[in-house]
């Protein structure tokens, strides 16, 4: 059965995978990303099944407006892919205090708001699945990874 999934981060890496293989198995997606028309070049161009959209997600208001074209577009939301993120390598005194901040505003707060958007979605549904990826530098504690 087709679902819709809905991707962060789906210009590169992980992101770009996940909505690939989604795609082939027959999945409607949603691509988001800050720079929507380079992840819908990096995904082959439009297809029928895809939906690229801008998101950044530290802005609470791009994650609603996300959300909002999901559901114009495809009437649902089945799956949330919390994928996007970054990370600024470097010893605590290195990482600058905006450095420390972009990266907590994205891999923290960013989950919070896209789940926040596409959470009322999927209650109106009464069904729907969230995945929140995450680093295991956030977790484990090694050289160089500070922020």
């Amino acid at each position: 059965m087709s679902k819709v999934v809905f991707v962060t981060g789906a210009g590169r890496g992980l992101g770009t995978d996940i909505v690939r293989e989604a795609l082939a198995a027959g999945h409607r997606v949603v691509a988001t990303g800050r720079r929507p028309e380079e992840v819908e070049k990096t995904l082959g161009g439009p297809q029928d099944n895809l939906l690229t959209v801008r998101l950044d997600v530290t802005s609470l208001e791009e994650a609603q407006a996300a959300a909002q074209a999901a559901v114009e577009r495809f009437g649902r939301i089945d799956v949330l892919i919390n994928n996007a993120g970054n990370f600024f390598a470097g010893y605590f005194e290195e990482v600058s205090p905006e450095h420390m901040r972009r990266q907590i505003e994205t891999n923290l707060f960013g989950p919070m708001n896209v789940t926040r958007a596409v959470l009322p979605v999927m209650r109106a549904q009464r069904d729907g699945h969230v995945v929140s990826i995450s680093s295991l530098a956030g977790q484990v504690g090694t050289e160089f990874t500070a922020a």
